[in-house]
């Protein structure tokens, strides 16, 4: 059975966006592999085995778009509201805590990020299905 490893984005400030995923994530580089034209760099934390791949292409410009196919990425925090005002104070501009219910049940309680290069990502409450 297949087992994911790691989910790529391409970034335009490597720099940058290390910075953000060390902040807002507390995901660091495991693994990079630098080459002349580009830079393959891999962020995870203890808690996982999966990581994030930012893929660095050297003098890229203008900087990537996402088209209209991406959404997003998700990861799960034990406190969100803790999170919430953490990530507030580092400027991170965490959107409002959301709830999805299905009629009365908590489904999920979520908010969003975006890295430097405007990819998505939703952190949600450990709860349910998102444990």
């Amino acid at each position: 059975m297949a087992k994911l490893i790691h989910a790529m984005i391409r970034v335009h400030d490597l720099e940058r966006s290390l910075q953000f995923y060390k902040d807002a994530l507390g995901i660091l580089t495991s693994h990079r592999l630098d080459f002349p034209e580009f830079s393959l760099v891999y962020l995870r934390n203890p808690e996982n085995d999966f990581e994030i791949e930012l893929t660095w292409n050297r003098g890229r410009e203008p900087a990537y778009t996402h088209g209209d196919g991406y959404g997003h990425v998700a990861v799960a925090v034990e406190n969100l509201e803790a999170e919430h005002a953490r990530m507030s104070e580092l400027n991170i501009n965490p959107t409002p805590v959301k709830e999805f219910k299905r009629g009365d049940e908590m489904l999920a309680r979520f908010f969003f990020i975006q890295d430097p290069d405007g990819y998505k990502i939703e952190v949600l409450e450990r709860a349910g299905h998102y444990v």
